[in-house]
């Protein structure tokens, strides 16, 4: 069943977080025909300094043709 990350600096408020988390969950549902209970969510906190080597390389550099979005452009 789909289980999303997402890696995000600090900052954002709890509820913030949970609305994110809502709103991944109702897309990922409904796009892919799951029931929400099929779906999991988790939010990584990742500081400025971190990012490069925690985030930038590892998940978007080396895994570039995983992408569906890439940073930097539009949908």
């Amino acid at each position: 069943m789909p289980h999303v990350i997402v890696k995000l600096w600090p900052g954002k408020s709890e509820q913030q977080k949970r609305r994110l988390a809502e709103a991944i969950t109702r897309d990922v549902a409904t796009v892919l025909d799951y029931g929400d209970e099929s779906v999991s969510v988790a939010l990584e906190e990742v500081t400025a300094a971190e990012w490069a080597e925690k985030v930038y390389r590892p998940d978007i550099v080396e895994k570039a043709a995983t992408l569906y979005k890439k940073p930097g452009y539009t949908m």
